[in-house]
């Protein structure tokens, strides 16, 4: 039986550094946390995350019914359950819209792996699930292919969902995310992304699990790991400047044209 008071405690703290990092403008995010079998606590809707009381958090049971709080639940709870029921070792789960990590989902860009040694041990791939409307249990089940095989996923369009051992955990992984996702951005506009060769790569994932952080799926399969092999390299970027290239030369060509008719 968990401690509720203690993780009541530790959502609004978390909450506060939610917030104070920008990935909960507003009210923004949702947290939660797995008490026991039966129920779980969680953050209400239409609140700051960083203000929240510890009476201001709601009680919910599986199947997302309100048992306990003055408040109304998060809308998006489903999200949260649905990581619960498909894996039992999961405590907690943090759902916010990180800047960088956010960007990567508007843009419908896969994060590339394999680049920085403490992602790669913390994180591992960081999949993206395909946009749904925030609150349904379509939306929910978009998360449901990666648990088992990911720890953070970000959201098409939205922002990231992250799971750990406890709420402290969950939020770890947020932070990693959007700073990765940021140094991958300063990177690219640098020129080019280096990745680690394959053999560092193993090295790393085996390094992981004699920490004890976690099995990682890709051990299995000795191969290339990569997700979005191209995000960052030279052939890329080279690719995309050719591509906004021809499409400003495509809108000059039609603008010129109907001047032409025009006359």
């Amino acid at each position: 039986m968990a401690n509720e008071s203690g993780i009541r405690r530790e959502i609004c703290e978390i909450g506060r550094r939610l917030y104070a990092k920008g990935f909960a403008a507003g009210n923004d995010g949702n947290i939660s946390y797995r008490l026991n079998e039966n129920t779980v606590v969680c953050t209400p809707t239409q609140i700051c995350k960083g203000f929240m009381r510890e009476d201001d958090l709601c009680v919910v049971d599986y199947d997302g019914w309100q048992k306990a709080g003055s408040q109304n639940r998060t809308s998006e709870i489903l999200l949260h359950l649905e990581i619960y029921k498909a894996d039992p070792s999961i405590m907690s789960v943090v759902h916010c819209h990180p800047p960088h990590a956010t960007a990567f989902g508007v843009a419908r860009v896969d994060i590339p792996t394999c680049i920085l040694p403490e992602v790669e041990i913390f994180l591992g791939i960081m999949p993206r699930a395909e946009y749904e409307t925030p609150g349904g249990q379509s939306f929910a089940e978009t998360v449901r292919p990666f648990i088992g095989k990911a720890n953070t996923v970000v959201l098409s369009n939205h922002g990231t969902v992250s799971w750990g051992d406890s709420v402290e955990q969950a939020y770890w992984k947020t932070e990693i995310v959007d700073a990765y996702c940021r140094i991958l951005l300063l990177a690219a506009q640098l020129g080019n992304i280096e990745r680690l060769p394959l053999p560092k790569q193993m090295e790393l994932l085996e390094l992981k699990k004699r920490f004890g952080v976690g099995e990682d799926t890709r051990i299995t399969h000795g191969g290339e790991m990569y997700v979005n092999p191209d995000f960052g390299t030279s052939a890329s970027i080279a690719s995309q400047h050719e591509a906004l290239a021809q499409g400003i030369a495509d809108r000059v060509a039609e603008i010129l044209k109907q001047r032409g008719q025009q006359k």
